[in-house]
C-alpha cells in the first residue's frame, strides 16, 4: 500500500528468437504488476539482452540500475528470480546489499523474497547458491556431452559451415563454395581489400550465403 516509485530488471542470455519472446514475456509481466498497483509510478525498466548472468561486469543496463539508484530514481526493483537477477552468490549478496543501502529494495516475484525484510538475506543466500550450483552442474553436463561427441567421432558446431558439407562423422569439401573461400581469402591476404569490399563483391556477383542471404562484414570477419 506505500506510494513507490517501481521499476524493473529483465535479463536473457542469447539472442535466440525464442528467447527475445522470453524477454518480451518478462517486460510485459512487470509493466502489468507495475501500473495496475494505483499506489506504484512506473519507472522504465532495465534490460539486458544476450548477456550471461554469471558475471556483473558485462551487463551494462544492470550496472546503469545499480548507479542509477543512488541517484533517487525508484524505490523498488522488481524482477522475475534470481537467477535473472545473478547467478553469483557474492553478487546477489552484495549488489542487494548495496541498493538497499540506496534506500531501495528488490522484490523477486518467483522466489517471493523481498529484500526489505529482515529475514531475505538468509533466504537469498539459500537461493543464490542453488542458482550458482546449477550452472556449475550445467557446465559439466555440456563438457561430457562434448566429450562423449568427440570420443563417437561426432563433428560438433555449425551445421552451415561455408565450404563444407557436414554429417554426423566427417566434413566434406563443397567444391563450388571452396572456390568462393579461395577466392575470399587472396582478396584479403594477398590483394589487401578490406572487408566491406569483398562483401560488396560477394553480393555484386549473385553470391549468397548458405542461408541464400546477402553477405554483411560481419560475416566475413568471423570467416
Amino acid at each position: 500500500n506505500l506510494n513507490l516509485r517501481v521499476t524493473y530488471y529483465g535479463r536473457i542470455s542469447t539472442d535466440h528468437e525464442d528467447q527475445q519472446t522470453s524477454l518480451s514475456n518478462q517486460e510485459d509481466y512487470f509493466q502489468s504488476i507495475i501500473k495496475n498497483n494505483p499506489n506504484w509510478t512506473y519507472v522504465k525498466g532495465y534490460i539486458d539482452k544476450g548477456i550471461s548472468g554469471t558475471t556483473s561486469i558485462k551487463r551494462a543496463n544492470f550496472l546503469k540500475m545499480i548507479s542509477d539508484s543512488k541517484k533517487d530514481l525508484f524505490d523498488l526493483i522488481i524482477t522475475k528470480e534470481i537467477s535473472r537477477f545473478s547467478r553469483n552468490t557474492l553478487d546477489s549478496l552484495k549488489y542487494t546489499r548495496e541498493l538497499l543501502n540506496n534506500g531501495v529494495a528488490v522484490l523477486f516475484t518467483n522466489d517471493n523474497i523481498n529484500t526489505i525484510y529482515s529475514d531475505s538475506e538468509l533466504r537469498l543466500t539459500i537461493m543464490s547458491s542453488l542458482a550458482q550450483d546449477e550452472i556449475r552442474r550445467l557446465s559439466e553436463r555440456v563438457k561430457f556431452g562434448v566429450n562423449m561427441s568427440i570420443q563417437k567421432g561426432i563433428i560438433l558446431g555449425n551445421n552451415k559451415l561455408y565450404g563444407y558439407k557436414k554429417n554426423k562423422t566427417k566434413m566434406t569439401i563443397n567444391k563450388k563454395q571452396s572456390t568462393i573461400v579461395r577466392k575470399i581469402f587472396t582478396m584479403y591476404t594477398i590483394e589487401n581489400k578490406s572487408i566491406p569490399y569483398i562483401c560488396n563483391y560477394l553480393n555484386n556477383q549473385g553470391i549468397t550465403t548458405n542461408y541464400n542471404k546477402k553477405w554483411c562484414s560481419s560475416t566475413i570477419l568471423r570467416m
